[in-house]
């Protein structure tokens, strides 16, 4: 076997598995598949993580977990397939993240993971046993990966901020009804 086809098989056996994931995890949200919430019980776990509205950001995340990784496992526009994984993985990095690092306690090590395979496959490509490949790369352009890549994190910035300011404003709001309730608030 010449190292042409081991490092297309490897990135064969890499898209199927951190694409299968993916999809899996965006079917919970979307469908209620795998013991998931489905789009009822993601949208109300969205709006307490602070992704306002719920049912909106629900279906982003699971579109972006199960579409990506659909496109990915299948190594259809690869380059976007990837940015997308990435963009919405650095949503699940914000909620994750002040649990520090390891998966063991909340932390954002297994999304940090996923979106980081999801960048190096639209960086590397799908390799040949893909429907890009096939296609002569009809929807994997290099330039598509740029261009999906610059969307997905100008995104990933605006949903990321936008829940940074709701979870200020909640906590900042508990704080004010903590102290009324200790009579130290200011009348």
């Amino acid at each position: 076997m010449t190292s042409l086809h081991r490092k297309d098989l490897g990135l064969l056996a890499l898209r199927t598995a951190v694409g299968g994931v993916l999809f899996a995890h965006g079917a919970q949200k979307l469908f209620g598949w795998f013991g998931g919430g489905g789009p009822e019980g993601t949208a109300q776990a969205m709006e307490q993580m602070g992704f306002e509205p719920g049912r909106r950001n629900a279906l982003a995340a699971g579109l972006g977990e199960a579409g990506g990784g659909a496109l990915l496992a299948a190594g259809l526009a690869t380059p976007v397939a990837g940015s997308v994984v990435a963009g919405t993985m650095a949503g699940a990095i914000a909620v994750h993240y002040p649990a520090g690092f390891f998966a063991h306690g909340g932390g954002y090590e297994y999304p940090a993971l996923l979106g980081a395979c999801g960048l190096a496959l639209a960086v590397s490509g799908p390799g040949c046993y893909s429907v890009d490949a096939v296609s002569g790369h009809a929807l994997g352009r290099p330039w598509m990966g740029v261009l999906a890549f610059a969307a997905s994190a100008l995104g990933a910035v605006v949903v990321v901020s936008r829940r940074q300011d709701v979870v200020r404003r909640r906590e900042a709001r508990a704080a004010d009804e903590a102290a009324h309730e200790n009579g130290t608030g200011l009348s």
